[in-house]
């Protein structure tokens, strides 16, 4: 096994377990190794520090496995640190019942670079390391035997994959595309999920508590939901009994699915919802100059930078949404 020595005092970060090595850090390769080989990190002083991913293409020079240097990374080890993932959640009991639950949250549970969200009996994969592409296989055989899933679809398709020196990956690696499209249900509500061209893995699952929050507080209320894509949030407003749900996004697309969703769900007063396809800055000047005001106001933008060079450009955005917000809510 070829091992990364890292420069001298340059073994702090992984002494504390910070499971990434920049480039900066490293000395020099001792051996061969190809973009997703594991490799033995060694302080400059030759004590071993664990065992992790090489990416010779990345800033991120090396993600760990492990911090124990005698440790087997193979087909088993996956499987272990799959089964632990989605155990973890399993024993949640804020989790019973739930059709969308992220099961694997890639360093957080040991395994860098890799995302799997589930939906209903379809586990969606996202491999975003040359560690993890590596070990597809493992990954997905381990996902499959963990869950018990029909069906396995890789997501592969993010931009911070060229970072590693990896083209984009799409497609079933596991099992076949269900006969009818895809849904789950979230606190009561149906909505459907388009894995193969959807945001991320199919839908914003880490918004589902404040989802369940929003609905703990619409009741009679008017509700504003800006870039509400497919309309998650708008959803459980109205499941909470808002007066009225006006819901904004630019996207033509997402904003049809939202009113599919809504039609999946006829419990709902539809009548309580408008959709509107709009630029919401622009829609949010027209409010504050026509006098509209709300009780409650989502605001879930995309990403305003998308890299450092664009973190001025994007202060001046979030600031312009929220003043505007603050200023179109009812007193109180």
């Amino acid at each position: 096994m070829a091992q990364l020595i890292l420069a001298a005092d340059k073994e702090r970060s992984a002494l504390r377990r910070h499971p990434w090595l920049f480039a900066g850090s490293v000395a020099h390769l001792a051996g061969r190794a190809r973009a997703g080989d594991t490799v033995d990190i060694l302080a400059h002083d030759g004590r071993p520090l664990g065992r992790a991913a090489f990416s010779p293409k990345s800033q991120i020079r090396a993600r760990f496995w492990s911090f124990d240097p005698e440790a087997i990374i193979d087909d088993a080890f996956f499987k272990r640190r799959v089964a632990a993932a989605v155990a973890r959640r399993t024993a949640l009991p804020e989790l019973a019942g739930q059709e969308g639950v992220r099961l694997i949250h890639a360093e957080s549970d040991g395994l860098p670079g890799v995302i799997a969200d589930r939906y209903g009996d379809t586990v969606v994969v996202q491999l975003t390391s040359a560690g993890a592409d590596k070990w597809r296989a493992a990954i997905v055989g381990a996902l499959v035997k963990a869950t018990g899933c029909a069906r396995v679809y890789e997501r592969s398709d993010s931009d911070v994959r060229g970072l590693e020196g990896l083209e984009a990956v799409t497609g079933w690696v596991s099992g076949e595309a269900p006969a009818t499209p895809l849904t789950i249900a979230e606190n009561g509500v149906r909505l459907a999920v388009d894995i193969a061209a959807g945001h991320k893995t199919g839908f914003y699952l880490d918004q589902r508590d404040n989802r369940a929050l929003l609905r703990d507080l619409s009741r009679d209320k008017s509700v504003l939901n800006c870039f509400c894509y497919t309309g998650g949030f708008s959803l459980q407003a109205l499941a909470g009994g808002a007066a009225s749900v006006l819901s904004i996004d630019s996207s033509g697309p997402a904003l049809a699915q939202a009113r599919a969703n809504q039609a999946l769900n006829p419990q709902l007063p539809g009548d309580r919802a408008e959709w509107l396809e709009a630029d919401v800055f622009e829609a949010l000047r027209e409010f504050r100059k026509g006098g509209r005001r709300f009780d409650r106001i989502v605001l879930d933008p995309p990403k305003f930078a998308p890299s450092a060079a664009h973190a001025d450009r994007a202060a001046r955005a979030y600031k312009d949404i929220n003043l505007l917000g603050f200023r179109l809510l009812n007193p109180g």
